[in-house]
């Protein structure tokens, strides 16, 4: 997985990708030019006194390492360069394929782990390619190239790199082997913490209402102390690697003064030879431990780069239309026929044979209990996720043929939890339209009541807000969602629950507002509160995903049960009257 993500996304790269390995070529052959030279100088100069060859040979060993210099910081530039263009391209295009995910997709991988995936996940894919292209690419060529020059300067010496390099080899395979699945417990408990914090951060205001402070504390901790012994035993296993190479390597050493030694005495081999070789050696070696330091690395990058994959090649539900309708009528008929809906693998659908009609210039409204479907059968229309039996039309063509841009401009949704984003009042009343003006923010102001607290906030329309909203009340939120998407000017307006943490008397207000403000409009209001929908012109009641009503207040009161119900759990009969 991780050699098919790297083969996909370096592509782009391939120029920068052969300067690397050209540069990391020069500058490994001049590395392991050096000890030759060194050797010739002892055994040509130093040993028949030859002052002059030891300058000339001096001169080109400066040379050498000056090319070998030089190429090594042009390797490194670009290996960043092209590691952090990887992660780059790695993040857009997940951040990419989360944007086009349903709420159904998005539940299936859920918040904390995106964020870990995005983030985390990445720069270790990121690094790994550092790492490969600043140390793995020079590693096999000192490696061959060293043993190459090795047995040239002694072969029965060389025998001991037989010996030498299997020990080796097997001693990092087998602690690689071991580490791989340890780091994918790392990840799934950075998911963990990632997902306890994100909790406890976004429900502080919870917590201290109920007083769970050391309940939280002791959640943290628990999963904090998990994410600490799995990477403790990753960090023990990690912690025998270079122990065990150097051990391998100081063993080597003394084989060769050793063996060397007696090849000396018995006029096999030179001081000089006997020199390089032992150079060479540490190259061979210093090539393995580079080598392990990224076999070290490897697995938690395969880990992730398996994680990262995942999101990449996880279709969403809603699928664009191959060929999109980019016209519409422009009258907001709005029809929902033999509608279903139902999550995989559920036991029951959360919506069964929903049919309604919506039309300009009438409130349609959706009530029903808690759990009944109501926002479900909301997120159906803008394509939330798409329906799994039946169609949603809207101006009599398939949601699922209409081009996404069409779709935005042709229906405005109030999500129930109304979600602002950092920056201004004026930035989140133009999310959905950038070119409207001043007087037309305030007027849509105006209209979701929200103009008064507005006005008295510092900067008014440039008044900071915070991620989330967390600045403002929760009816401030609502209203300022409304007020959003009366900016809009859509052809149907979705109201989820929208009124929900406003007074009845702004509640009443605002209806009005919206009647003077949407009279052409399709209007569909999902609420739990019956005075917020009871002068609708159409009510439809849901019960367990079934519409089991549809009227006006008055004959739902006389012939539905359920919606009787529901209106007494709320007014008395005088009132509901």
């Amino acid at each position: 997985m991780l050699v098919r993500l790297l083969r996909a996304y370096l592509r782009p790269h391939s120029g920068a990708i052969a300067l690397i390995v050209l540069l990391q070529l020069v500058q490994t052959l001049a590395t392991l030019y050096l000890p030759s030279l060194n050797a010739d100088i002892i055994d040509k100069g130093v040993v028949k006194g030859d002052t002059g060859y030891i300058l000339t040979t001096g001169g080109l060993m400066l040379a050498v390492t000056l090319a070998q210099i030089v190429c090594a910081i042009g390797a490194v530039y670009y290996s960043a360069r092209t590691a952090m263009a990887l992660g780059r391209d790695l993040r857009g295009a997940v951040f990419d394929r989360v944007q086009s995910f349903s709420a159904r997709e998005m539940g299936q991988f859920g918040a904390p782990s995106l964020i870990t995936r995005t983030t985390n996940d990445v720069q270790q894919v990121q690094l790994l390619t550092l790492m490969a292209f600043t140390l793995m690419v020079s590693a096999p060529i000192m490696c061959v190239g060293g043993i190459v020059l090795a047995v040239e300067q002694d072969v029965p010496l060389s025998a001991l790199l037989l010996i030498i390099v299997p020990v080796l080899g097997a001693i990092v395979v087998t602690i690689v082997w071991r580490m791989r699945p340890i780091f994918r417990g790392v990840q799934e408990r950075i998911d963990t913490v990632n997902r306890v914090l994100r909790e406890q951060i976004t429900g502080i205001r919870v917590i201290r209402a109920f007083v769970r402070d050391n309940h939280e504390r002791k959640r943290f901790r628990s999963a904090n102390t998990e994410l600490m012994d799995v990477s403790l035993r990753a960090g023990r296993l990690m912690s025998l690697m270079f122990p065990s190479v150097m051990l391998v390597v100081n063993l080597s050493s003394i084989a060769v003064v050793w063996f060397g030694g007696h090849r000396i005495e018995d006029g096999g081999m030179q001081i000089g030879a006997m020199t390089a070789f032992l150079s060479y050696l540490m190259q061979i070696l210093m090539a393995i431990m580079m080598a392990t330091f990224m076999f070290m690395m490897v697995p938690r990058a395969e880990v992730c780069a398996e994680r990262v994959q995942e999101v990449l090649s996880t279709d969403s539900s809603v699928v664009p239309p191959s060929a999109p309708v980019t016209e519409l009528r422009r009258r907001g008929h709005l029809e929902l026929d033999g509608v279903a809906f139902g999550y995989p693998g559920a036991e029951e659908p959360v919506l069964k044979d929903v049919s309604l009609v919506a039309r300009p210039g009438e409130i349609t409204a959706v009530i029903g209990s808690t759990g009944s479907g109501k926002s479900t059968l909301l997120g159906l229309i803008p394509r939330l996720f798409d329906a799994t039996a039946g169609t949603v039309r809207v101006d009599g063509v398939d949601v699922r043929e209409l081009d996404p841009v069409v779709m935005a401009e042709a229906v405005g949704l109030v999500p129930q939890k109304p979600y602002l984003f950092s920056g201004t009042v004026a930035s989140n009343l133009r999310y959905g339209r950038p070119d409207a003006t001043d007087e037309e923010l305030w007027q849509a102001l105006e209209t979701a009541q929200a103009r008064e607290f507005v006005e008295a906030m510092e900067g008014r329309l440039e008044a900071p807000i915070a991620q989330g909203g967390s600045n403002v009340s929760g009816g401030q939120r609502q209203r300022l969602a409304i007020a959003r998407a009366l900016v809009r000017k859509p052809e149907i307006y979705l109201f989820d629950d929208s009124f929900s943490a406003l007074d009845y008397a702004t509640d009443a207000r605002l209806r009005a507002a919206l009647a003077r403000e949407t009279e052409d409009a399709t209007v569909v209001i999902v609420a739990q509160r019956v005075s917020t929908i009871r002068d609708a012109d159409r009510i439809v009641v849901l019960d367990e995903g079934t519409v089991v009503g549809t009227g006006t207040h008055t004959e739902l009161m006389g012939t539905n049960d359920t919606y009787r119900e529901i209106v007494l759990s709320q007014l008395t009969e005088e009132e509901a009257a």
